[in-house]
């Protein structure tokens, strides 16, 4: 990736000194551990060696992809893509044909064109995705990053739904010293969320996040309950929201994936964000997501303290996950 693009990121995103970017990198890193130690680790072995690219390889290869959450289509995808290149370039020994998976990993990551930058203010962000995907705390990290930014932000706590959902993220809000709005649990989110964003417009905030029901993805209710908190946003600010944030945690595996395209259907979701990449050893979630979805990976959980959160870079995942060590 170019340095413009790691320092600066997009979006409602400002600037990221280099310093900041490589200690983001160095996040991916850390958290990438038990997926190098796991399933990749083996499709790092496949091609430490000098011996003939063959059938068999290639099999061992797909086994090692399935296993590790990239899923059966973009295993495929990506097996096929390699033999391709592989074969262009006259490619005959194993260690030569791993710059050429490389390559194929960081295009899958790639294919999702970023979206232009959004300027807009307040920046309305969106936040979806079914309970336990780490919603909350991912607001709160995306709360901080941006006052950390100087950017002022607000919190709308539209989860009333899930009992304690308002007080948990009441706490991670006095935490990161961002101000919240707050009904509770039982009132109308689609108060809240119209009460959020006229205080937005009255007190010049930079950023609204939002946060959304998670119950029961597969149910008609939720999807209609985060399509009519869409049209209230609209009510006062027609261009928004100018970001849906779908939160998928990694150790879901293939089952993110359906939750993903389950909320495709019923919100525009814009960018992805995939939380707990380091408690899963099969970050290969990472893949079918971008492959299946059709939507940017923007963001990557690497902890669980509130700053552990990082712009995702395709190409430091990949190198992340090659890493031998």
């Amino acid at each position: 990736m170019s340095l413009f693009k790691r320092l600066f990121g997009r979006g409602a995103d400002a600037p990221r000194t280099e310093e900041e970017a490589h200690e983001e990198e160095q996040k991916v890193e850390q958290s990438l551990d038990k997926s190098r130690k796991g399933f990749f680790r083996q499709v790092v072995q496949l091609f430490q060696t000098d011996e003939p690219v063959t059938e068999e390889l290639w099999e061992e290869l797909e086994e090692a992809l399935i296993q590790g959450d990239v899923g059966v289509e973009t295993t495929l995808y990506l097996v096929n893509r390699t033999k391709d290149r592989c074969n262009r370039h006259g490619v005959k020994k194993a260690h030569e044909a791993r710059d050429m998976l490389k390559t194929e990993m960081m295009n899958v990551l790639q294919e999702q064109a970023e979206r232009p930058p959004v300027q807009a203010r307040p920046y309305v962000i969106l936040v979806v995705g079914v309970n336990g995907a780490g919603k909350t705390t991912l607001i709160a990290k995306l709360s901080q990053r941006y006052k950390r930014m100087g950017k002022q932000v607000l919190i709308a706590a539209g989860d009333t739904f899930r009992a304690a959902a308002s007080e948990q993220l009441e706490i991670w809000a006095e935490r990161a010293g961002v101000p919240i709005i707050s009904r509770g649990q039982g009132a109308d989110a689609g108060a809240v969320v119209y009460d959020s964003v006229s205080r937005a417009l009255e007190t010049g905030a930079d950023v609204l996040i939002i946060d959304t029901a998670g119950r029961l993805h597969a149910k008609f209710n939720l999807m209609e309950e985060l399509k009519k908190l869409r049209n209230v946003i609209r009510k006062r600010l027609a261009d928004a929201p100018h970001e849906v944030l779908l939160v998928i945690d990694a150790t879901t595996g293939q089952n993110g994936v359906l939750q993903a395209k389950t909320f495709l259907k019923a919100v525009d979701v814009t960018d992805v964000a995939i939380t707990k990449m380091d408690g899963t050893g099969k970050g290969g979630i990472a893949f079918a997501i971008s492959q299946d979805i059709e939507r940017p990976i923007r963001y990557l959980g690497t902890g669980e303290k509130i700053d552990d959160l990082a712009l995702f870079d395709p190409e430091t995942f990949v190198d992340a996950l090659f890493m031998e060590k």
